[in-house]
């Protein structure tokens, strides 16, 4: 699967945005902790988990849920998963 990191970061958002609706159309910058940005608790961050799964297929255990404390940092990890 092919992905662009735009195509990305728009599924991480649209995932937290799903979780934390007022999050919709904030400005996230790419180098802050998203919990703390957003005030996400842990099982808030698990359903952000699910809803990435949902939308890109991809399968975050939750031992790797440090590689996606920030938008960048997720990008990179989600782009190392879906590469084939």
């Amino acid at each position: 699967m092919s992905v662009t990191d735009e195509e990305l970061r728009r599924a991480l958002l649209e995932a937290i945005a799903a979780v934390a609706p007022e999050s919709r159309g904030a400005s996230i910058p790419g180098d802050v902790d998203v919990r703390e940005h957003l005030d996400l608790d842990s099982m808030d961050f698990l359903r952000v988990l699910v809803g990435l799964k949902e939308r890109l297929g991809v399968d975050v255990p939750e031992v790797d849920a440090q590689h996606l404390v920030t938008l960048d940092g997720a990008v990179a990890y989600l782009r190392g998963r879906l590469a084939p």
